[in-house]
């Protein structure tokens, strides 16, 4: 095949394709029931024009009829009159009228017949033109509710496509969300344990001071439980002593066992 024929059937399928697309069934369908409605008004026209013909014909007919009899009256009246000649004359023109009569005769009954087989064309045409209405109209209604579930089933198409989309986004808003609070606890436990300053609010030394003495005191307290269980050294102080004023332990060390508390 060669190349010119390649691109010319390329062409021509791309441009059957592109037609296909354009073309609206109901629109077609409509244009052809259109054309057949312009087909049947030319038969009935037609039909119109032959009966005018006929009746034109049936004009003519009664008129030589007419022209005849009087031809004969006249015939009749030139032979009373002693008018041989003048009879003959009258009888010779009647002669020509009937001939023209005859013909006019086989012209209607020709007219006639074409009237009524162009009649009976009329009313099959008429018929088929209406049995092509309703179809059409059955089609143009099939198509519409096709076209209409098609377009219901690619909207619910599209909406699973978006929702498989929206799905996606949910799961990644949840995962930072996810990674944001467990960085935001992250901080909070920082903050607590004092690795990572608040700059946020106000920093109070004695505070901090405080807890780091109490942390203190309380590792000494374990070292000299751990020393008396061991047997090196005497039970350590209580809490509540070591953390009790100066004077307060001075008093309690002069009070002596029994004395009220």
């Amino acid at each position: 095949m060669s190349v010119m024929k390649r691109l010319s059937m390329i062409f021509k399928s791309k441009a059957n394709k592109a037609l296909d697309k354009m073309e609206d069934p109901r629109e077609t369908l409509d244009y052809s029931y259109q054309r057949q409605l312009e087909l049947l008004q030319k038969v009935r026209r037609g039909v119109a024009d032959v009966a005018t013909s006929r009746k034109r014909v049936e004009l003519q007919i009664n008129q030589a009829e007419a022209e005849a009899a009087k031809r004969e009256q006249q015939a009749k009246a030139a032979l009373s009159s002693g008018r041989e000649d003048l009879a003959r004359e009258a009888l010779a023109r009647r002669g020509t009228i009937q001939t023209q009569v005859a013909d006019l005769r086989i012209q209607y009954n020709n007219l006639q017949g074409e009237e009524e087989k162009l009649t009976l064309a009329s009313q099959r045409l008429q018929a088929k033109v209406d049995s092509f209405r309703t179809r059409k109209e059955t089609i143009k209604a099939t198509y519409t509710a096709a076209e209409a579930q098609t377009r219901i089933n690619e909207a619910f198409s599209g909406i699973s496509e978006e929702m498989g989309d929206v799905g996606l986004a949910i799961q990644r808003a949840e995962d930072k969300t996810a990674q944001m609070q467990a960085r935001a606890g992250a901080i909070d436990e920082l903050l607590a344990s004092g690795a990572l300053d608040d700059f946020t609010g106000q920093r109070d030394d004695i505070q901090a001071e405080l807890d780091r003495m109490g942390g203190g005191s309380d590792v000494e307290l374990e070292i000299a439980r751990m020393k008396a269980e061991l047997g090196q050294a005497p039970a350590p102080k209580s809490a509540i002593e070591q953390g009790q004023p100066a004077g307060q332990q001075h008093t309690q060390q002069i009070r002596q066992p029994g004395e009220a508390q």
